[in-house]
């Protein structure tokens, strides 16, 4: 399985331009190629997903453990084409000071090759110790290479080139030079997800014409084709839960896009029929629904749309009124509050909970997060322990009463005061994002409570 890591020294260093680019001109070559994302990460895999036209999977340790994220590559990777594994953060950046969890340990799991995305503005020499201090932190990673980016002209590049390669023994497989506009729009919570983008096709032409002719790609391939076999980890697969006739829908458009693969196609493989439905066009959710998976996203780029929408909000309403149960996660949070603020101006939601939520200029909660479910709850019995993250820059005001929540925090923010997951009726809505293949549990809740609104709603034809 032809593999490597993209890897950066910290956010912000051009990994994923570099990754896109790579997987762009591997295409164009005629390469089958596969990405990877390092980490809880929505908006890069979805910008991989554009690149390498198909599915991104997310692999990452603390999740889903060493063995499971293995398992998942190699089960999802090319044997014969390129797999791309583009890292998070810096390389030796986890979970603690020891670096745990990090995109150098998800390397050594998969022995993957690494490949340094090195941002040069304002660097010559200092380059080589960045790489040579990497190389000497952890003897054990394969650095193979080092792509600069960000370079200021010809004389720049030689100088960045002699000082790495004679310093460190790595060769310099590309000099990207500096764009004056980055090609890849950025705000708030990183990249724009393409959903929210009309000219695609203009991206693609600026980032190609960024790297094409910059980056050595025989020697990238020949990088990802020198590393060694790789065995599947055995990992029991969790026992599915029979989905058959049951009909799940998921909120699915420019303002709702943050979903894994894998979660969505453990509903499938249930049986169960996932049903996309748009919250700014659908003026009402699907009759004969079960249970509804409402993901996060950028309610609020979207907030006055949303608000306009007003027979859909009242279908939420109407929905949760009636029992149905509903799942959602951060995004997903907002539009089922009351009222969005944002910039200045109050938005309309679902009120499917009388609080508020506010959009601030600076992260609420970042990073990943551990609950043990303590109170009942529609989806998770009690003790249950929940491993996932959380990157939010929006909270519910006032803090004092928001209602009853299922779950202590052990790590994380979620919600605040130590709890997440508000819930009413068989509604829960918290901050966390699960991962289905880390979290078994939750394909096993929904289906569950799925089935328990079906044998009591009235179809068909039901009216909510």
């Amino acid at each position: 399985m032809p593999r490597l890591m993209i890897a950066g020294i910290s956010g912000g260093s051009g990994k994923t331009l570099v990754s896109l680019g790579l997987l762009l001109l591997l295409r164009q070559a005629g390469v089958e190629v596969r990405a990877f994302k390092k980490g809880p990460d929505y908006i890069d895999a979805a910008w991989l997903n554009w690149a390498s036209g198909g599915p991104v999977r997310n692999l990452d340790t603390f999740l889903m453990g060493t063995d499971g994220a293995r398992s998942s590559f190699v089960q999802h990777g090319a044997v014969a084409g390129i797999n791309l594994i583009e890292a998070n953060r810096g390389l030796f950046d986890g979970f603690d000071a020891l670096g745990t969890h990090s995109s150098a340990v998800l390397a050594e799991a998969l022995d993957a090759p690494v490949v340094l995305v090195i941002n040069a503005t304002k660097m010559t020499r200092s380059a080589a110790a960045v790489v040579l201090g990497c190389q000497k932190l952890d003897p054990k990673l394969s650095i193979r290479g080092v792509i600069l980016n960000s370079v200021n002209g010809h004389r720049h590049e030689q100088v960045l080139r002699a000082s790495i390669e004679s310093i460190c023994g790595v060769p310099v497989l590309g000099a990207i030079p500096r764009a004056s506009v980055n090609p890849v729009p950025e705000r708030h919570l990183g990249l724009v997800p393409p959903p929210e983008h009309s000219g695609m096709a203009q991206i693609e032409r600026d980032v190609l014409q960024l790297v094409e002719g910059k980056i050595d790609l025989d020697a990238v391939l020949a990088i990802a084709r020198s590393a060694p076999p790789l065995d599947e980890a055995v990992v029991q697969a969790p026992r599915l839960p029979d989905g058959h006739g049951l009909r799940i829908g998921f909120l699915k458009d420019s303002a709702f896009s943050f979903y894994y693969s894998e979660s969505l196609e453990q509903v499938e493989r249930s049986g169960a029929e996932l049903v996309a439905i748009s919250a700014l066009e659908a003026q009402q959710l699907p009759e004969d629904l079960h249970a509804l998976y409402i993901g996060g996203g950028f309610p609020e780029t979207h907030a006055e749309a949303l608000a306009h929408n007003q027979s859909m909000l009242r279908s939420l309403r109407e929905a949760a009124d009636a029992g149905m149960p509903i799942y959602a996660e951060c995004g997903g949070l907002i539009l089922l509050s009351r009222a969005l603020f944002w910039k200045g101006a109050r938005y309309k939601m679902a009120s499917v909970f009388p609080f508020d939520v506010e959009v601030f200029d600076t992260a609420q909660g970042h990073g990943y997060v551990e609950l043990v479910v303590d109170r009942e709850n529609p989806f998770f019995p009690l003790g249950t322990i929940l491993r996932g993250h959380e990157f939010h820059y929006s909270r519910i005001v006032p803090l004092a009463d928001y209602g009853s929540t299922a779950c202590a925090v052990r790590r994380g923010t979620g919600c605040s005061n130590g709890r997440d997951a508000v819930i009413t009726n068989n509604v829960w809505a918290g901050y966390t994002h699960l991962h289905a293949l880390a979290t078994p549990e939750w394909v096993q809740g929904m289906i569950s409570a799925a089935h328990k609104f079906a044998s009591v709603a009235v179809t068909p034809g039901r009216s909510l």
